[in-house]
């Protein structure tokens, strides 16, 4: 086994690291504040290749591998968690999903443009009774022939308001169960395509999250991916991948808040030295580091099993089911270690830990991620 990151993965890491301090920082405490979309760091994240990290460079992408996409994840994840969960959809869901499942009309249509950042995409399959039963999708897409016309309401949709196309998963045939499910490519300004206000949000507050809704929307057959009846499996199969980039969210805004600990004892005294050298927080940094690693071990494995070829839905259930955990306990750790300071604005981890709870929710929550595994398991 082989631990180390080879040359190009350490210039990748570094010139993501560089690009989340010196651009994202500045700014980062008034956008969640004020729920700014951030429109122009988006813009230059996809000059800088980081929405279509995988996509093969014939389509405009990096081509680059998942160990360099979640190296990327954790680096912008440590500052600003809004940002990443913009490139994690852009990528795991959208570019990955057209790339892997698309016919070449639709690469060279979509894909080509989602991948150098011209348009965002955003991925669409919860609903008000459909988020983690997948299969009971109460939005319709009825077969007219040439094409198809979609109604119902999605809702929690990353970049809902910003994204220019949009992948919707419907129910075509409800007598087929899942197998009557399909995806279909939506474009922003479809008549009967309304984008609902705006979420007021714990966290991630930089991230447009919007519910959507389709009134007798008409997209063309050619606009629906793979095969009829495929839109279920679509969906697996991307979140799977989904979950690799927001487990490495979570290690990213874990490994983000105890940086900022660790500085932090260094500096405030009490007691006559650093809080550093009192062993209640010593040992707090101790616990702290190790779980980090433990949770970052996880998450390149699963990337690792990927670019590998090999089935990564156990692994990525378990880096997701266990990065989050991490991200929420060592958040709140990273806070108390703060004292009062912890609970102001100004010193980041605030931000943190409240970005750190929807890493237990999105891409399935970790209820969903123990079933997985757990089936897992079982089946052997």
């Amino acid at each position: 086994m082989d631990f180390s990151l080879t040359e190009e993965h350490v210039m990748i890491r570094d010139a993501a690291r560089d690009f989340a301090q010196t651009e994202l920082l500045p700014g980062v405490i008034e956008r969640d504040d004020k729920q700014e979309f951030p429109q122009e760091l988006v813009r230059k994240m996809g000059d800088l290749g980081f929405l279509g990290i995988m996509v093969d460079p014939k389509y405009g992408g990096s081509g680059m591998d998942a160990i360099s996409y979640v190296l990327i994840m954790e680096e912008l994840s440590k500052i600003d968690a809004s940002a990443s969960v913009i490139v994690s959809v852009n990528n795991s869901l959208v570019c990955y999903g057209l790339e892997a499942c698309g016919n070449e009309e639709q690469k060279q249509k979509y894909l080509t443009k989602l991948a150098t950042g011209e348009f965002v995409g955003a991925f669409c399959l919860s609903e008000p009774e459909a988020g983690s039963d997948a299969t009971s999708q109460a939005t319709t897409a009825e077969d007219k022939g040439d094409h198809y016309v979609i109604n119902g309401t999605k809702n929690w949709i990353t970049s809902g308001g910003r994204a220019d196309v949009y992948l919707v998963i419907a129910q075509t045939d409800r007598a087929k169960g899942h197998r009557g499910i399909n995806a279909f490519i939506v474009e922003k300004g479809t008549e009967g395509f309304h984008i609902g206000p705006k979420e007021d949000k714990l966290g991630i507050r930089g991230s447009d999250t919007h519910t959507l809704q389709f009134n007798d929307v008409k997209v063309p057959k050619e606009n629906r991916i793979g095969e009829d009846g495929f839109g279920f499996k679509f969906a697996m199969k991307t979140l799977s991948g989904g979950r690799i980039g927001i487990a490495a969210q979570a290690l990213g805004i874990a490994s983000g808040a105890y940086e900022l600990a660790l500085k932090y004892s260094k500096e405030r005294k009490a007691f006559g030295t650093e809080i550093c050298n009192h062993q209640a927080i010593a040992f707090k940094l101790a616990d702290m580091y190790t779980e980090i690693e433990a949770a970052r071990m996880l998450v390149m494995k699963a990337a690792w099993d990927k670019d590998q070829g090999n089935n990564y839905d156990m692994s990525s259930a378990m880096a997701k089911l266990y990065a989050s955990k991490v991200a929420m306990e060592q958040t709140v750790e990273a806070v108390q270690i703060h004292g009062g300071n912890g609970f102001v604005k100004e010193y980041h981890v605030e931000r943190l830990m409240r970005d750190a709870k929807i890493t237990q929710i999105y891409e399935g929550t970790s209820e969903i991620q123990k079933i997985v595994i757990s089936r897992g398991v079982i089946k052997g």
